[in-house]
């Protein structure tokens, strides 16, 4: 994805009035690895941010310590470490009340996973089914270990070392996966990621999810904002082959995991952001507020007012106006 990482001294536009802040990968050099590991005093003073804001990268915390509350989008969790938790991008977190939290943390981009592109599957499903993942003292071990093998690999920057950090990263999703799994003993197994992308209908598949992930990112490219038409011609297929494709590869039609996209996005700004309905309505690509009102009740039973008011837990943001709370 475009506009993934930066330079340090890359200007970056400035959000809209009122949006949560958008964070990008900052690479020293233009053939960096988009890839970086460390505690949370060397990652620096974002990885502890206490108002919403997205990244255009994971992120995955291994917290050894501390007390407070994570908050990803609608979800909160009360520190009580040994824990593992996934971000994604796009996803809307923060931390509440924190302190003296330490632990890893590890940030890297969709195009790292070159080498296992099945990880953006697991990474998915741990970010949107277990986000945040307590440990017992063994796998507390485990992931201590692979945490400080991660960090010696980047820190020294062997030759080859990109390809064993995607390596050990791969290690970390498949135990994380195992561990989420633990706790669906008898439900329905999780479904397998499906092919690799390369070509054909998995790859199309893969790119429309791409498309409509790009939530708020800093490039301008927002799928949210386009039908299911206009996905289909920024792909290069017709909406039949599209439609096709998605179905195939998740079961589902492209139409609805737009809605899907557009309900959460919705549901992020209402209840982490000042922004009017009317706001979080252009937000996601809808031009007339009434009709995302309608659009808003009849996929989540409540209208946007009323879901603001039930879940309403806005922090202040960096960007808020001078003199706003």
């Amino acid at each position: 994805m475009r506009g993934t990482t930066a330079s340090p001294a890359t200007a970056r536009p400035a959000p809209r009035r009122g949006d949560p802040p958008v964070h990008r990968l900052e690479v020293r050099l233009p053939d960096d690895v988009p890839f970086a590991v460390g505690s949370f005093d060397s990652i620096g003073p974002m990885s502890r941010a206490a108002f919403p804001h997205r990244h255009t990268f994971y992120e995955i915390v291994h917290v050894t310590r501390g007390s407070g509350t994570h908050v990803v989008d609608l979800a909160r969790w009360e520190l009580s470490p040994p824990h593992l938790g996934v971000i994604l991008p796009g996803q809307l977190h923060h931390w509440e009340d924190a302190r003296g939290l330490d632990g890893s943390v590890v940030l890297f981009t969709p195009e790292f996973l070159v080498d296992h592109p099945g990880d953006q599957e697991l990474l998915r499903r741990l970010g949107e089914r277990h986000a945040w993942l307590r440990l017992d003292p063994a796998a507390h071990a485990r992931t201590a270990r692979l945490m400080a093998e991660l960090a010696e690999e980047y820190a020294h920057g062997d030759p080859g070392f990109a390809t064993v950090l995607r390596s050990l990263l791969h290690v970390l999703l498949v135990r994380a996966a195992r561990l989420a799994g633990a706790g669906e003993r008898g439900r329905a197994p999780a479904r397998a990621p499906g092919p690799v992308p390369g070509s054909g209908p998995a790859a199309v598949a893969e790119e429309f999810a791409r498309l409509i992930a790009r939530t708020g990112a800093d490039t301008g490219a927002d799928g949210l904002r386009l039908s299911v038409r206009a996905c289909a011609g920024r792909l290069g297929v017709t909406p039949g082959y599209l439609t096709e494709a998605v179905r195939a590869a998740v079961g589902r039609t492209p139409g609805s995991l737009l809605r899907e996209a557009r309900t959460q996005e919705a549901q992020r700004l209402l209840a982490r952001t000042d922004l009017s309905v009317r706001q979080v309505a252009a937000r996601t690509g809808f031009e007339d507020p009434a009709y995302f009102c309608r659009f808003f009740r009849r996929e989540t039973g409540m209208s946007p007012g009323g879901f603001r008011k039930h879940h309403d837990r806005r922090a202040a943001s960096i960007e808020a106006e001078p003199g706003r709370a």
